[in-house]
């Protein structure tokens, strides 16, 4: 069996392709199943958001497996598989294992140590195993992942002061309009982004505020989490009137296509109304085309990269330590991985040894005859048991704890030749 992954981020390919293989989770039941349904991938699961869709996979064929995972990723997109190659990463085994971890740590964000993504990854291993996608290796690797991003976060200082593309957003914001205080700003969209939206304006003064959204029920509930500050909301069908009294738009909704364009800005905005548009949605919630219009500056996550990177540099020696943690944690799984190698022989010893002890415990106790007591047999059971698990114990032990792969190998094949074991049943 192999581990691969097959995806691509913010750094492989643009936003406007990124949009194109986007999986919201309502559509990962449906991702899952089909890519089960190939024949050289046995177990899967599908972490997406704004800025990356990767797949995991196990599979006894890594190069078909890597092929079908390419194939439904162009069916899905409609995108040709010429066409999406050049985007595409491909990752192998202890490759994949490392990148996965160094995701969940906030390593491998657009916003280096962002805490999302940990709750994102969490998310990714409920859902596939949920929908059945994840099973032995993936369930390990996917634990010893978060686990791997808990100790970063615990044991070094990278989350300190780490932004999220919320956040990102909002000091971009601050930085062309300087003082958020007297902006008036309207938020569309009312899920998680919005939400930490909504805490980081208040965080820089923000005090003019309309939330937006389809359900008028669920803003509400938004604005109310806020009660410092008055929170006006809104239902989605008053967008453009509210934009027009806006300074500031920022759109987060789970949309597919644009729900703002040129041609609905040309109609409500008076040219010399000036606005700035952040759009923090994959797929984007805001079409290109705005940008032809000279009253109005439109931002989306790739635009956010510049205020990223002046936070890098801070950031890199706390990336360093974290790099050291996640060594020890693919040591860790890899360790696991290594074992599984050995189960077959050690479950085939342990049945023969445990075979022979119940026939010799069956002819003593006949030979000892109906009058040996009860408690006495349970006496002498609990001793051979011991007895075996003694014996085994180190041999088991040593197998596992061995790291050569050729070492190990000739370690099984040596109990197997001395101990007569069945390689059919070891296989099977």
């Amino acid at each position: 069996m192999h581990i691969a992954v097959v995806g691509l981020s913010h750094k492989t390919a643009p936003v406007e392709v990124r949009e194109k293989l986007s999986i919201p989770e309502p559509q990962t039941e449906g991702a899952i199943a089909h890519l089960l349904s190939y024949p050289s991938i046995e177990e899967v699961t599908v972490l997406s958001t704004c800025n990356r869709l990767e797949i995991y996979i196990v599979t006894e064929e890594s190069e078909q497996g890597i092929r079908e995972v390419t194939q439904f990723l162009s069916e899905h997109s409609k995108l040709p598989v010429m066409s999406l190659r050049p985007h595409l990463f491909m990752l192998l085994h202890q490759d994949a294992v490392m990148h996965l971890m160094r995701v969940s740590a906030g390593l491998d964000s657009l916003v280096l140590g962002e805490g999302q993504i940990l709750a994102q990854v969490k998310t990714t291993h409920k859902v596939g195993q949920q929908y059945k996608g994840i099973k032995t290796v993936l369930n390990k690797l996917f634990k010893q992942t978060i686990t791997a991003g808990k100790r970063v976060r615990s044991e070094t200082s990278i989350g300190t002061g780490a932004v999220s593309i919320s956040s990102a957003a909002v000091e971009l914001a601050q930085m062309k309009v300087q003082n958020l205080a007297a902006t008036r700003i309207a938020i569309v969209g009312a899920g998680k982004m919005s939400r930490l939206l909504v805490q980081h304006l208040i965080s820089k003064g923000a005090q003019k505020i309309c939330i937006l959204n389809r359900s008028l029920g669920r803003a509400q509930e938004l604005a109310k989490q806020f009660n410092s500050c008055s929170i006006h909301t809104q239902p989605l069908t008053e967008m453009m009137s509210v934009i027009t009294e806006s300074d500031l738009v920022f759109t987060s909704t789970s949309a597919t296509k644009p729900i703002l364009d040129r041609s609905k800005l040309e109609l409500v905005l008076e040219p010399s109304r000036h606005l700035m548009l952040f759009d923090i949605s994959v797929p984007r919630n805001v079409d290109s085309d705005v940008n032809a219009l000279d009253n109005v500056q439109a931002f989306n996550v790739d635009d956010l990269k510049a205020v990223v990177a002046q936070n890098q540099e801070s950031r890199r020696k706390m990336a360093l330590e974290a790099e050291g943690i996640l060594e020890q944690e693919v040591e860790a799984f890899h360790v696991w991985w290594r074992s599984l190698e050995t189960v077959s022989t050690i479950s085939s010893l342990r049945n023969k040894i445990e075979t022979i002890r119940e026939q010799e415990l069956e002819k003593a106790l006949s030979r000892l005859g109906s009058e040996f007591g009860e408690k006495h047999q349970e006496v002498i059971e609990a001793l051979t048991r011991g007895i075996v698990n003694k014996i085994l114990h180190d041999p088991m032990v040593q197998l596992r704890a061995q790291q050569d792969v050729e070492a190990r190998r000739d370690c099984m094949q040596t109990l197997q030749k001395l101990f007569n074991l069945d390689a059919e049943e070891q296989y099977s």
